[in-house]
């Protein structure tokens, strides 16, 4: 699957701005050192811009930017054949960004989001302007490759695409190798706000009195 059946899957800028809040929230239970965790969610990235961001500390990550103009999201899968470093000198597949809409293209030029040349690492990239009533993303050819996944955006995007409580908590014993309570992550993911109950259930470690930055930094309903 890549990013042209991906965006035809992933649901309303809204549901995907609650479901990475819900995923930032739950790695900020169960990973309290920042630096550790898979998923993230900075309610405060820009001047009216939020930020949803994924990254596994093995070059692989996205970004998902929210503003006034629409929903701007790149990934990067560092093993793609069509990532930008596969040229020398580095540069974006053809067509990644060509129908960007200038209103979101300052999003893509993001000094955060190039690498030390000023060279986009996207392998993915699709948006949402807020006239706009789908996903969409640029004309390009993806070879054909990896079992359909060449930009990595399936399986980047993937617990997103899922949407669902017992999708994280599959994730999250993976990952995180442990057993939150899937009441407890189920609460999470309906945005409810927290109790000690609720974070002990997923972490018996963490006290809710230590998750008040995160949870102000998320945004996440308190």
């Amino acid at each position: 699957m890549t990013v042209h059946e991906v965006i035809k899957q992933l649901p309303d800028p809204e549901a995907v701005r609650a479901r990475s809040k819900a995923m930032a929230m739950l790695d900020a239970v169960l990973s309290p050192e920042w630096e550790w965790r898979y998923y993230s969610y900075d309610a405060h990235w820009a001047p009216s811009e939020e930020m949803a961001s994924m990254r596994n500390g093995c070059g692989d990550d996205y970004a998902i930017i929210f503003a006034a103009a629409g929903v701007y999201a790149q990934a990067c899968y560092h093993e793609s054949p069509i990532s930008p470093f596969r040229t020398s000198p580095p540069a974006p597949w053809p067509g990644l960004f060509d129908s960007l809409p200038e209103v979101l293209r300052p999003m893509a030029e993001e000094p955060a989001f190039l690498d030390h040349d000023g060279i986009s690492r996207a392998t993915a990239c699709l948006w949402r302007e807020t006239t706009d009533s789908t996903w969409r993303c640029g004309d390009i050819q993806v070879p054909d490759d990896r079992e359909g996944d060449a930009d990595g955006a399936e399986w980047l995007f993937g617990l997103l695409l899922a949407g669902t409580a017992e999708a994280y908590r599959e994730f999250a014993e993976e990952y995180y190798e442990l057993e939150p309570d899937p009441a407890a992550v189920q609460h999470v993911y309906d945005l409810r706000p927290l109790t000690q109950e609720v974070v002990t259930a997923l972490n018996p470690d963490v006290r809710l009195a230590d998750l008040a930055a995160d949870i102000a930094g998320i945004g996440y309903p308190a």
